[in-house]
């Protein structure tokens, strides 16, 4: 299976370290590279606009989605291929979740960090079952995952649930293994008696 589009969590800052811009550039580049296009909260601050700029200028395509209260000049970017305007923050992650293939988080804050679990969520409960990673160029999420695997230790998420997450600090390796995984869960279907 290609994948065709990919979702990216990332912060509406660009945080302290120029690492994480430029993992988001780097990222960006990959996808345009591969064909692959971008999805994302459609804001043009922050790592969410580093991302969609260097898709933009690299001859990429850009979706992005944005609930209509939050849609502003200097919030929403009007300068990307799409920009779906929605009524709520469920129906932006909805949609977002329905246009893409893979998803991927960068460094973020609060709303990072809640897409990311909900899209982990969703896949153990069997809402969707597509590959998501964390692109981790400086160590960013080396807490959660001690946290994640406590939490594994203690009994409250089943490693198969945690084996779905797929870390990795650069951005094309990343790809690599997020398109064999989901090359992987399709053949897996496809394999299925009817």
């Amino acid at each position: 299976m290609q994948l065709r589009e990919l979702c990216l969590f990332c912060g509406s800052s660009v945080g302290t370290r120029p690492e994480y811009a430029e993992a988001a550039t780097t990222l960006a580049r990959e996808l345009v590279a591969r064909d692959i296009g971008l999805v994302y909260g459609g804001g043009a601050v922050g790592l969410m606009g580093t991302a969609a700029d260097a898709v933009m200028s690299a001859g990429g395509r850009v979706t992005g989605v944005i609930p209509r209260d939050l849609f502003g000049n200097e919030v929403a970017h009007t300068a990307i291929t799409t920009l779906h305007r929605v009524d709520s923050m469920h129906e932006r992650k909805a949609t977002m979740y329905e246009l893409a293939d893979a998803f991927v988080a960068l460094p973020g804050g609060l709303g990072t960090l809640e897409e990311l679990a909900e899209t982990l969520t969703w896949g153990q409960i069997g809402l969707h079952d597509k590959p998501v990673g964390l692109l981790d160029p400086t160590g960013f999420y080396r807490p959660l995952a001690t946290f994640l695997n406590h939490a594994v230790d203690e009994g409250f998420i089943k490693p198969r649930n945690l084996e779905r997450l797929i870390v990795d600090d650069e951005p094309g390796r990343l790809l690599d293994r997020l398109t064999e995984s989901a090359r992987q869960r399709a053949a897996r279907v496809d394999m299925r008696p009817l």
